[in-house]
């Protein structure tokens, strides 16, 4: 067995674990499970590409490295700590966004269907922060969220170009943003929560980075010698 399927098969437990943590009460295997899933599919990029004798996408990396900031940060309750989570996640989402255009992204979007999917998400991103609006005002979060919104959208929309299985994991990515959105603003808390939204952005992250790896082109990793 190849060690990249491995280690994708140990990022599946470890995500298996964290949700079944969740669903539990949290404690400490939630402390230890969270931190490792970005890491697991950092490593598994990393382990597919030296399979295949090419270089990992540095910026798939980056977005993986931000959103591991990201979920350390939300693991600790507090609005500063909140918000420096929502900083990290920019970051992630940025990178997915600057590799889905390097990948032809813009251009693709111009052309039907595709150019209705930023209208799309575009009204989605406004009826959601509409509903939310007052409670993430109370919060002191609203012009944050709207900043992030803005980006998550964007990034979702060029996603959509990068093939099924990578589109479809940005879609679950941004659910998994609106349910703690909701939550944060007290609009809406459904049974579960937890492992919606756990389940939902690990599945998005997943789908995203295994996309990409199928679609990538083969970048040598060293230059073959020339006379």
């Amino acid at each position: 067995m190849p060690r990249s399927r491995t280690v994708l098969i140990a990022f599946l437990v470890v995500t298996a674990a964290n949700l079944l943590a969740n669903a539990t009460g949290g404690g400490l295997p939630f402390l230890l499970t969270k931190p490792l899933l970005m890491p697991l599919l950092a490593a598994y990029l990393w382990r597919v590409s030296a399979e295949r004798g090419a270089r990992p996408d540095r910026l798939l990396l980056a977005a993986l490295a931000f959103a591991t900031g990201g979920d350390v940060a939300l693991m600790i309750d507090g609005t500063g700590w909140f918000i420096a989570g929502m900083v990290c996640f920019l970051g992630t989402h940025l990178c997915y966004l600057a590799a889905f255009t390097r990948r032809g992204a813009a251009s693709a979007l111009r052309r039907a269907p595709l150019v209705a999917v930023p209208l799309g998400y575009a009204v989605l991103t406004v009826v959601a922060l509409t509903w939310m609006w007052a409670g993430l005002t109370d919060a002191g979060l609203a012009v944050p969220v709207a900043g992030y919104a803005l980006a998550l959208a964007a990034m979702a929309s060029t996603a959509t170009t990068q093939g099924w299985r990578v589109g479809l994991g940005a879609a679950l990515f941004l659910g998994s943003d609106l349910l703690i959105a909701a939550g944060v603003a007290g609009v809406a808390q459904p049974p579960a929560a937890p492992v919606l939204v756990m389940a939902s952005y690990a599945a998005g992250q997943a789908l995203i980075v295994t996309g990409c790896v199928a679609r990538a082109p083969i970048t040598p990793a060293v230059a073959p010698a020339t006379r």
